[in-house]
């Protein structure tokens, strides 16, 4: 086998496992943990993605009024909220609007910047259910940070399946390219997004391109990482791989539920600031201004 060969399918390198941290409620409706972020593991680490946040599961009372996460803005990045159980709502400055359910995926590009809220749904909100999802923060290059504001509603049933082995594990392909599907989302850099479901026993090696930076998402279960002596993780939490090698293995010792993220990594400097993701400094105090002058839009 040539080096060349031997590095694209060598194993990538474990970084670091993180577990979720505590709960802590967003707007009025949505308890999330934080299973990364740029700030905590360091950017280089997880570019071309910022961070991760992942919902319930937990019980919703049925009421009359819908609870949330209001009017608030966005720029300079994206983001990708993924729904296992329950429905919500959004609607954006841009004119997006939609409402997702269990195994659809909302895909909403700030760029340039937008205004949005995101609901429960009215339905959810009356008949109340089990709430489980996530959200997910996608870096812009700086080419890209004053792109139109735009979203994507991307349904369960346009969403392709890839079956991954002979005992029943597979994956969703919701961004980039798995077994030669297709996943529908439009991406600005190359992104990957597969969401697994690995039945226990199954183990799965998954091709991730060299360079790229790769994150393993587990909500639900427990996994074993990697050949030699094995990592465990169990769920919620967070395993971040090295850029190098071109393989991630992983084999279900409980029935799981994951994510893996993989993207070419943006080498641009960050400045964050609340909802902004810029490049500088500069960039922020221009992005509040737009924001507090109405240049983001409002909602009707």
């Amino acid at each position: 086998m040539s080096a060349t060969r031997a590095e694209a399918t060598a194993e990538k390198r474990l970084v670091g496992v993180h577990a979720g941290g505590e709960p802590h409620w967003v707007g009025d409706g949505f308890p999330v943990r934080s299973l990364f972020s740029f700030g905590a593991q360091g950017g280089a680490a997880t570019s071309p993605f910022l961070l991760l946040d992942y919902g319930g599961p937990v019980e919703i009372a049925p009421s009359e009024t819908v609870r949330g996460v209001g009017e608030h803005p966005h720029k300079g990045f994206e983001t990708v909220t993924v729904v296992y159980r329950g429905e919500l709502a959004h609607r954006d400055s841009s004119g997006g609007e939609g409402v997702i359910g269990p195994g659809d995926v909302q895909w909403m590009t700030a760029a340039s910047g937008v205004v949005h809220e995101e609901m429960y749904s009215r339905e959810f909100t009356r008949r109340g259910g089990t709430l489980e999802f996530l959200q997910l923060w996608v870096n812009l290059p700086a080419r890209d940070k004053s792109a139109p504001a735009g979203y994507q509603t991307l349904l369960r049933a346009d969403i392709p399946t890839v079956a991954l082995d002979g005992v029943g594990a597979s994956a969703r392909v919701i961004a980039g390219e798995l077994a030669g599907v297709r996943g529908p989302a439009r991406t600005f850099t190359p992104v990957n997004l597969w969401d697994l479901r690995l039945p226990a026993g199954s183990r799965v090696t998954l091709p991730v391109s060299k360079g790229h930076n790769a994150i393993l998402v587990l909500t639900n279960g427990q996994v074993r990482l990697g050949e030699g002596k094995p990592e465990a993780l169990r769920g919620p939490s967070s395993a971040i791989f090295s850029p190098e090698g071109g393989a991630v293995t992983v084999e279900a010792t409980e029935d799981a539920s994951l994510l893996l993220l993989s993207g070419e990594p943006i080498d641009e400097p960050i400045a964050a600031y609340g909802p902004f993701v810029m490049n500088t400094k500069e960039e922020i105090t221009e992005a509040l201004t737009e924001y507090r002058t109405g240049r983001m839009g409002r909602l009707n």
